[in-house]
């Protein structure tokens, strides 16, 4: 039976591009007719808006999948975009943590619901901007960690502490865990700040770091408000044509995983 790859798209700070750098890897590999799963566990369901999902919501959706016992094929929609599937968020999961404190092994909830997902390619799951049950929960089911670094001071002091929650999760529930790049986001190339940010973080972690800068550009922002990625929106925008180039250096270590493993 065929497995999906499953990658979080985490860091601990908000703000940093974790929902678009999910709904746009996602878009670009759909658009190579990759089979891609993203699941929204973020109660904001920003995820859910920008692929134009949220008109179709009903009663099903990533909360139910955690609370409510849901298959979760059921819960699962389908978007305008050929390939691209949805499991929206609810703001029902602000509670999670709590609801599901004293269950037994809370942190596989999720882990549990995607063997469920055997028919997609890619799973991109865009976790909260918080350590807690819904992020352990992302990062217990995943293959890998794509981690979204904005161009600012202290970015390496919250990709620092986003490692350690990673080590932690290998420890003690997902040894196989990796980090399978840290993206460098709103680069500003005019910026003497932006420039020395990212000689910091390729000093610090080398190859983790994709060569691909995600650019300040208007485009990003404004492509939610229409429900769709901004390739959709402005395919020829820096921001879209940086996304694409984004999705082919994750496809080349995709290759070199199947090779080397």
């Amino acid at each position: 039976m065929k497995k999906a790859r499953i990658f979080s798209v985490s860091n601990q700070k908000g703000g940093v591009g974790k929902t678009t750098t999910t709904i746009n890897l996602a878009t670009a590999l759909a658009a190579v007719e990759k089979k891609v799963l993203v699941v929204d566990l973020d109660p904001q369901g920003n995820a859910t808006v920008s692929v134009g999902a949220k008109r179709r919501l009903g009663s099903k959706n990533s909360y139910t999948v955690f609370v409510g016992g849901e298959n979760l094929k059921d819960c699962v929609c389908a978007t305008d975009i050929p390939y691209l599937y949805v499991l929206p968020a609810s703001k029902e999961l602000l509670g999670v943590d709590i609801e599901l404190a004293d269950s037994e092994k809370p942190q596989f909830y999720l882990k549990k619901a995607l063997e469920q997902a055997d028919d997609f390619d890619y799973i991109f799951i865009d976790c909260p901007p918080a350590v807690g049950l819904l992020t352990m929960n992302a990062l217990a089911a995943s293959d890998c960690v794509i981690i979204p670094v904005q161009c600012e001071y202290l970015a390496l002091e919250g990709v620092a502490d986003l490692m350690k929650t990673i080590n932690k999760i290998k420890k003690n529930f997902n040894p196989s865990l990796t980090v399978h790049g840290i993206v460098l986001t709103m680069f500003d190339g005019r910026s003497n700040l932006s420039k020395s940010i990212v000689n910091d973080v390729k000093e610090f972690f080398g190859d983790q770091v994709y060569d691909t800068l995600i650019p300040r550009n208007v485009r990003i922002p404004e492509a939610p408000s229409h429900g769709i990625p901004v390739m959709l929106y402005d395919y020829k925008s820096a921001g879209a044509q940086s996304y694409i180039k984004l999705a082919a250096e994750v496809l080349k270590r995709e290759r070199e995983f199947l090779i080397h493993g």
